[in-house]
Formats: C-alpha cells, structure tokens, sequence
C-alpha cells in the first residue's frame, strides 16, 4: 500500500471531511504484550498469564493494553499519509478516545483515518483526524477518537 503523499497545507485540504485511507492489518504478539507491559509496568495477568486466562478471563486468551493498541497508532498512520516538507510535527493531542472493544493476542488491528478538521495556525497545521482502529473479522473497533497533529511546513 502506497501513502498519500503531503507536502503543504493545501494539499490537506483537499482530503478535509473525506476519509484518507487505511493502513494495513497489523498482527498483536504476546511478545509486544509483554513487552509492553515490561515497559509500562502494567502486568495485570489478563495481558500476561496465558494459563489463567485460558480458564478465567471471559476471552478465553490474553488481551493486549489498551494504550498498546493506541501506540501503534503513529506506525500505523504512516501507512496511510506520509508528510514530507515539515520541519516539525507535534503529536498535539487525543479526544473523545473511547475504547470499544478488546484485541485479543494474534489478533490483526488497522486504522481507518478520516480528516474532520484543518486549521491554519498562522502557518502551522492543525489537523484532526477521525482514527477508528479496527480489529480484523470485527464488527466493533478497537477505538475510536481525534488525533491531533500540528504541522509546521517549511514555505
């Protein structure tokens, strides 16, 4: 899959209130997992006890962090826009992020992106964009919120 290419405010603009595009499917380890939970000091046994949650977690299988899902967001963002001619990007902010539903391990996630919002900052670039990350053979997304990004394209 080829990114759209970005170079200037106005090329935004031309996508704003259109969806963007869709990355490709990436596959959640018990590795990432782990290493994960390793990093964020979060072991709560439904990411990390595979024997346990066979028999006591109602997936039946560990399920990966919340914030896991959400920070494979800027790789998987990349697949579908890559910015080129921006002397800095800013990852502003998240709202109205709400997680609807688990991914389980070796499940296949992918982001849906959409640009509901572009504003001209006297010269930066404020961009929202509508990510649903979806789970493959889901009807449910993993979440669903704004990213915000501000761009500071060189004139």
């Amino acid at each position: 899959m080829n990114p759209l290419v970005i170079t200037s405010h106005a090329d935004f603009e031309q996508y704003l209130g259109k969806e963007i595009g869709v990355s490709d499917y990436l596959k959640i380890t018990q590795e990432q997992i782990n290493i994960f939970a390793d990093a964020t000091l979060d072991h709560q046994w439904i990411h990390v006890d595979v024997e346990r949650c066979k028999t006591e977690s109602p997936f039946q299988t560990t399920i990966a962090h919340g914030y896991l899902t959400l920070s494979v967001l800027p790789y998987l963002w990349e697949q579908v826009v890559d910015v080129h001619n921006s002397k800095l990007t800013v990852n502003y902010g998240i709202e109205k992020l709400r997680f609807g539903q688990a991914v389980t391990v070796n499940s296949e996630v992918r982001v849906r992106c959409k640009l509901t919002s572009l504003v001209n900052l006297r010269g930066v670039s404020k961009a929202e964009i509508l990510a649903t990350m979806e789970i493959k053979d889901s009807k449910k997304p993993a979440f669903e919120g704004t990213i915000v990004f501000l761009y500071h394209f060189v004139s």
